[in-house]
């Protein structure tokens, strides 16, 4: 069954929240779901960027409270 994690990335800087999301996706399993939490607004540009690379869905984008949400499922060619 498909897990959920969240990611604190906070007060990191470009290219770091990929980097910490591209640690975290190697240990999961396909169909996960990780929320990263990221306070550079970069981040909703750079990591659906890296999950169309890497063949992972993107299934949320939000900013909420100065804070940059991205969702992802984790796809079968991590």
């Amino acid at each position: 069954m498909p897990s959920r994690h969240t990611l604190d990335c906070r007060r990191l800087l470009c290219p770091m929240p990929v980097i910490r999301v591209q640690d975290q996706v190697a240990g999961l399993r396909p169909g996960d779901e990780l929320e990263a939490v990221c306070t550079d607004p970069g981040a909703l540009n750079d990591i659906p960027a890296w999950c169309r690379i890497n063949g992972h869905e993107v299934l949320e984008l939000r900013e909420q409270n100065d804070e940059y949400i991205v969702v992802l499922r984790v796809g079968s060619g991590r």
